[in-house]
């Protein structure tokens, strides 16, 4: 392969390697993508038109009929796409009556025969171009930098798995978060079980927010794929299910790790199993009863210092509220006094923490991390996964993450019922103070819904994301029965003045 600033040079040994680069472009191409495939008769554009609808469809035997006679071929798959032949356009000005333009708005484009459009095709759009060399073909592809650079990506993805022992495998789009991690399903050539890709760039660290600091590292996210490796290896050691790591690039932000399961701690419908729940809770507490330590090696050159929950980092999350969400509620900033009123209530607050226990936290011990695996015994029923940003803090913060799961509502019942099992367990483990660990679970619970309260409006403020603003009534009613505990009288009467409350 040859790249310059925008545009990249493959050449395809045969159909399966035509193939194999729609299956990669699957994944490198977004909602308002138009992929122009030009090339002579019998270049492949069909065959990797094909695959790429197979691919993004994961269904190896979609039927993808040639739009040669009706135009356009639509499919409704993860992301719509809109398969355009233009062959037999009787006019560039047509392509408006097939419905191009809001394809375009809503899914990706896949164009055959762009040159019978042109000038009405976008001017931001990806030219893929096929000729025949020698008994293969060559693949020139021409795009914008941002939608060349997402090829490139998905290019050296491949790459890394040719050279890990994965040549020939299949790939699928798994998942996304919230950050900007993304997750692939790999299944090997020779039909072995399938692994997880977890494609993690490194990216600017962004704006300072705090002492010319950037809001991750104030937050103490991890920027690599190091802290993750870490966490894996130290929970693997100690007996817990979390993913094995089969390979790994820190540089390019590339990990090959095992597949624990695909079940998870929610019914059909969306519902918490309270079984599942409760073992999760039983996880918590034993690895609440350990000692974790503060630097774990990764390779020989890198030791991962796993970073404390700081009063800043607890500040900085908690002001989201101040930030975003006070705002979004009532249509106006917080004056000077609330700012600083909220701050200081938050600094008492964690002074109280002072002699809270504390050990390692995963920091999002909800559903979405949490997988299922009814065939193991004891903490093995749990995998865990998505804990890189793990920090030494208050045990209670994890405890409070998964009682008061932000993603699927905890009816009172189960949420109580949560609490009594840990609290019971660790009484059963020795040497326990229910009375503060009540406190800094009401404390931790307060501090992770103002954070999450503000997080759901940034991310539909700021990146676009309105999916997340269906949390935020649970948020508000869990952050409520944390201000029910006496310790936060002052953030309770604060709320109530601001009009934060329940919505």
């Amino acid at each position: 392969m040859t790249a310059s600033d925008n545009s990249i040079s493959l050449f395809l040994a045969d159909d399966a390697a035509t193939a194999q680069l729609g299956e990669d472009l699957a994944l490198a191409l977004r909602v308002g993508d138009c992929l122009a495939l030009s090339g002579d008769l019998g270049a492949g554009k069909s065959s990797l038109a094909r695959a790429l609808l197979r691919a993004m469809a994961d269904d190896t035997t979609l039927d993808v009929p040639s739009p040669t006679f009706t135009l356009v071929q639509s499919y409704e798959l993860r992301i719509p796409v809109s398969h355009f032949d233009l062959y037999r356009l009787g006019d560039p000005s047509e392509l408006t009556e097939l419905g191009f333009d809001e394809a375009l708005q809503t899914g990706i484009c896949l164009v055959e025969w762009p040159e019978m459009a042109e000038g009405e095709l976008p001017k931001e759009r990806i030219d893929l171009k096929l000729t025949h060399e020698g008994e293969g073909r060559r693949a020139i592809i021409t795009a914008p930098a941002k939608r060349i650079a997402r090829i490139e990506r998905v290019l050296a993805i491949r790459a890394f798995l040719d050279s890990h022992g994965y040549r020939g495998s299949a790939r699928r789009f798994l998942t996304g978060d919230a950050s900007l991690r993304a997750y692939e399903s790999i299944y090997p050539k020779d039909g072995g079980s399938r692994v997880i890709l977890m494609d993690w760039p490194r990216l600017p660290e962004g704006p300072p927010v705090l002492d010319g600091k950037p809001y991750p590292k104030v937050a103490h996210l991890a920027w690599d794929a190091y802290p993750f490796v870490a966490i894996a290896n130290i929970l693997r050691q100690n007996g817990f299910a979390a993913p094995e790591i089969f390979a790994a690039d820190y540089d390019q932000g590339i990990l090959l790790i095992e597949d624990l399961g695909t079940d998870g701690v929610l019914d059909a419908e969306g519902k918490p199993i309270a079984e599942r729940y409760r073992a999760s809770v039983a996880c918590l507490a034993h690895l609440h009863s350990l000692s974790i330590p503060g630097d774990i090696p990764v390779t020989p050159d890198h030791i991962h210092h796993i970073p404390d929950f700081d009063r800043t980092a607890m500040k900085m999350e908690a002001r989201l509220l101040l930030d975003w969400h006070l705002p979004w509620k009532r249509g106006t900033p917080a004056s000077d006094e609330e700012r600083a009123d909220y701050l200081a209530i938050w600094d008492k607050l964690i002074d109280q923490l002072e002699d809270a226990e504390k050990n390692l936290l995963l920091r999002d011990m909800h559903s979405p991390n949490i997988i299922w695996r009814a065939h193991e015994q004891g903490i093995k029923r749990i995998g865990l996964i998505d804990f890189q940003d793990a920090m030494i803090g208050p045990t209670s913060y994890d405890v409070a993450s998964l009682v008061q799961d932000a993603r699927v509502t905890i009816e009172r019942d189960l949420h109580d019922q949560l609490l009594v099992d840990y609290l019971a367990l660790r009484h059963a483990q020795g040497d326990f103070d229910e009375t503060k660990f009540l406190k800094s679970w009401a404390i931790m619970s307060a501090q992770r819904n103002c954070k999450l309260a503000g997080l759901w409006v940034r991310l539909l403020q700021r990146d676009g994301k309105p999916g997340y603003l269906k949390h935020m009534p649970r948020t508000l009613a869990y952050l409520a029965i944390a201000l029910e505990h006496e310790a936060l009288a002052p953030l309770r009467e604060w709320c109530e003045k601001a009009g934060i409350g329940q919505v």
